[in-house]
């Protein structure tokens, strides 16, 4: 047996921050042991299946599938990604303030996790204040053309 062949250790994990998302050591943990990326946490981020109102006072939690399929004209998944997060400098979050929150403050990466199966709705936000915050998207986008 060769002595120079060694198994490395693990990579310690530390919490960090890419871009405007400041990742938690929890949520390091929990995106290690669920085999997710760091750009896959973003992507749930920015372009969520459902938005809800965190178990954690100021916090929100978004959903993606992990995949799916058409059954019958339908979309069909077995599985759900989803990562809570709060908005950094920001009081009391409400449903109005994360329009704002979403384009122009940091995100702290509180957790991240597979949830086998559907999960049940629960507290989702209403689909006005979502149009509004598209339509926010569209606006700041168009200005930064105008700009740019």
């Amino acid at each position: 047996m060769l002595s120079g062949w060694k198994r490395k250790a693990p990579k310690p994990l530390s919490a960090s921050k890419t871009g405007r998302y400041h990742f938690t050591l929890h949520s390091e943990y929990k995106m290690r042991e669920y085999h997710l990326s760091r750009q896959r946490v973003i992507r749930i981020i920015r372009s969520p299946r459902r938005t809800e109102t965190g178990i954690v006072e100021n916090t929100v939690a978004v959903m993606q599938p992990a995949s799916t399929k058409r059954v019958d004209g339908r979309e069909m998944w077995t599985q759900e990604l989803w990562v809570m997060y709060k908005v950094l400098g920001q009081g009391k979050l409400t449903k109005s303030k994360l329009e704002r929150a979403l384009n122009q403050s940091e995100l702290k990466i509180i957790s991240a996790w597979r949830y086998p199966g559907v999960s049940p709705e629960r507290d989702p936000i209403p689909s006005e204040i979502l149009q509004d915050i598209a339509r926010g998207l569209e606006e700041s986008e168009l200005s930064e053309e105008i700009a740019g």
